[in-house]
Order: C-alpha cells, then structure tokens, then sequence
C-alpha cells in the first residue's frame, strides 16, 4: 500500500507511551503522580459552561461563518484594546478549531514545499509536524539557558536563507515557559522583515505568567502574525476553540482555507467563549493563575535541591524543563524507571527537538499542591537510590 513519505518524518507524542503505560498502572491498582500532561486541571469555569449549555437549550447548532462568529471576533478585538492596550481590527480575527488548526492554517498560507520555518530546539513538536505536513523543512534553531531557551535575532540571521519563509517562537513557550521581551520580537522583526519573510509568534499560554504581564507581538507591528487559544489560561482543552490574527492581505486566503479545511469552529463553543472575557471568568482565571504560580514555587526549588538543572526561572506556562545529567545520560529510561519504580509520570527530552534532549525531562505542574508533594518526596526517593 501507498504510504506518502512525509509519514516517515512526522513523529508522534514519545510522551504518549509514557501515558499509556501510566494508565495501566494505575488500573492496576498503582497510583501515579501525573506531572507529564501539558493540560490544566481545573474545569471550565462555570459561566462558559452556562453559556455553553444555554446555547444549546437555544438550539444554537448550525454552523458559524469559516473565519468565526463576529460577536466573539469583536470579544477578542475587545480584550486585545483592554488587556493590551493593542487596537485589532475584529476582520483580523480568524476562529479555530484549538490553537493547532491556527497553526495549520497559517503555515499552509505561507509554506511551499522545500520550504524552511525557523523554530527553537527544544519547542513544541507539532510545530515540525504542522511544515512536515506541508512538505517543507522545519529548521530547530539549538537554544539554552543562556538565551532564555529563545533564539537570538543573531541566530534568526545566520540561519535564514533563500528557502526560509518564516520564524515560528513562542512566548511563554513550551517546554520551558520562558517569556519572550519587547525588544527581541523586535529583532525578530527586523530580520523577518529584512528579509521579506513572516514571523509567527505562538502566545497560547498568555495569560499564564508570574512576575509580569507578557507583552503580545500584536504591539510592535501589523503584520506579525499571533495565534492564541482558549485551552490554557481559559482552561477550555476540550471545546477546541483557538484563533489566529493576520494581517489584512492574508484574510481572504485564510478564509479560504478554513473553509476547505474545517469548514468552521464548533459552534457550541464559540458562544460559550463569549463569557471567557466578563469580569466574573477573568476573576475565576486569575485565581487560578496565582495558583498555577504557587505551585511552580513549590516544585521548582524542590527539584533544584534534589540535583536537577533548572538555570532560568521559567515566567509563564506550567512547565519546568530540567537538565538531568546528574541522574542519567538517557531522559527517556530515567522517565520510564522513574514511573515503574515511584510512581511519577513526566516528559523526557526527546518529545521536544534534537538538541541534547536525553538530558533533559520537563515537569508540568498541572497538579495539585498535595500530588505534587506527594511527587517530590517520590522523586527525592527514586534519584537518591540512583
């Protein structure tokens, strides 16, 4: 049978063997500290959920138009013009089925195939997959604690050539929840737009930061592109809602893919969203980011202590990414001994790049302050019997 090659290249989540193996333990009757999930645990909040069954009982079913239902393009016009200071025009604004579908769209409008995307090694794997998919050539730029795990506008430069068509970065970004500052998107900027080409800036994860409030790209030019979603700091996983913001040249052709694609977002879910933004939700949500803030600040000294190499305080998201050459030169087994034998599920390096991902493992601390407790003391038995 035929297979298409890029098959070959497109790779799948490591992390999900991980997770099976995980769950059969735990029907086994083991119990597992889950701290591999990149998926918040708290539910919905319950004004979207309201929203959502309302329009249901409304029979609001049928489909909405491919780039969105106009009332939530306008909400989130609005909440860039409150939250940002940032003035979008809601035509800008394209509603997707999650942050993933944003990602496809946009790549299809700018890759051909041979084509070349920028990207940081490690960042997060579907990126490579999404220009696989396209046929093109997902390029990791190698990043380390000495950049905040970010590229450099000088690394941009010296690895953009006659074939790249783009700059993907993410900010807070996954796996190491670092922040992208005004002054390197505009290095960015300044070397995409040099050279004719796009930048993309993944802030899915806004929302979610500790000291400070990131900044959106949308701030410092028009044509940036920016895909969001309402997954993380909206905690709506499950309802698979995200958007893209594009420059205006770039509408009509994004409308034509989605329409091709998927036609539209889930309907359901794009009124439920409509409550994301009121005062009550946002209310909801900051608690929940100090909590997420708390227990970033309970695992990260803990894991420093007990030997793993964590050199840049991460400002956002919910991950730690952790060197741990001090236990092992294979992330992978360490990740799977450390399950078989304490218990505690996490990431190893080798779900995010090619740069030295055996020595490194990521936590997310998308648990709760007593599981991750409970993990640490795991943790602490498991690397002291090493």
């Amino acid at each position: 049978m035929h297979i298409a090659d890029r098959m070959d290249a497109i790779q799948p989540f490591h992390v999900m063997a991980l997770l099976a193996r995980a769950r059969a333990l735990e029907s086994a009757g083991r119990s597992i500290v889950h701290m591999e999930i990149g998926e918040p645990d708290f539910i919905t909040p319950q004004p979207v959920i309201d929203a959502g069954l309302a329009a249901l009982a409304a029979g609001i079913t049928h489909y909405t138009p491919a780039t969105g239902l106009p009332q939530l393009r306008e909400r989130i016009a609005g909440f860039y013009q409150s939250r940002y200071g940032v003035s979008v025009a809601a035509e800008r604004i394209v509603i997707t089925p999650g942050a993933s579908a944003a990602l496809q769209l946009i790549m299809a409008m700018l890759v051909n195939p041979g084509e070349r995307v920028l990207m940081a090694d490690p960042g997060y794997p579907c990126n490579r997959n999404f220009v696989y998919l396209l046929n093109g050539e997902p390029v990791g730029i190698p990043v380390d604690a000495g950049s905040a795990y970010q590229p450099t506008a000088r690394q941009v430069e010296q690895y953009w050539d006659d074939a790249t068509v783009a700059l993907l970065v993410a900010s807070p970004s996954n796996p190491t929840g670092t922040v992208l500052d005004t002054e390197t998107l505009r290095g960015y900027h300044a070397v995409t737009s040099r050279h004719a080409g796009a930048l993309v800036v993944d802030e899915i994860y806004h929302g979610l930061t500790y000291e400070h409030q990131a900044e959106t790209a949308l701030s410092i030019a028009d044509d940036v592109t920016v895909v969001n979603s309402f997954s993380k700091y909206f905690g709506m996983t499950g309802w698979r809602l995200g958007w893209l913001v594009v420059r205006d040249e770039f509408v009509a052709g994004i409308d034509k893919l989605a329409q091709n694609l998927f036609l539209a977002a889930p309907t359901v879910a794009q009124h439920a969203a409509l409550a994301a933004f009121g005062d009550e939700n946002i209310a909801i949500l900051e608690a929940r980011r100090a909590a997420f803030r708390e227990r970033r600040d309970l695992l990260l000294p803990a894991l420093r202590d007990l030997g793993f190499d964590i050199p840049v305080t991460p400002d956002g998201a919910f991950y730690l990414y952790a060197g741990c050459s001090r236990f092992t030169d294979d992330s992978y087994r360490f990740s799977m001994d450390l399950l078989e034998q304490a218990g505690v599920a996490i990431t190893p390096g080798l779900d995010f790049g090619h740069y030295r991902p055996e020595a490194h493992v990521r936590f997310a601390y998308t648990t709760s302050l007593e599981n991750l407790e409970e993990g640490i003391n795991r943790l602490a038995a498991f690397v002291n019997r090493i």
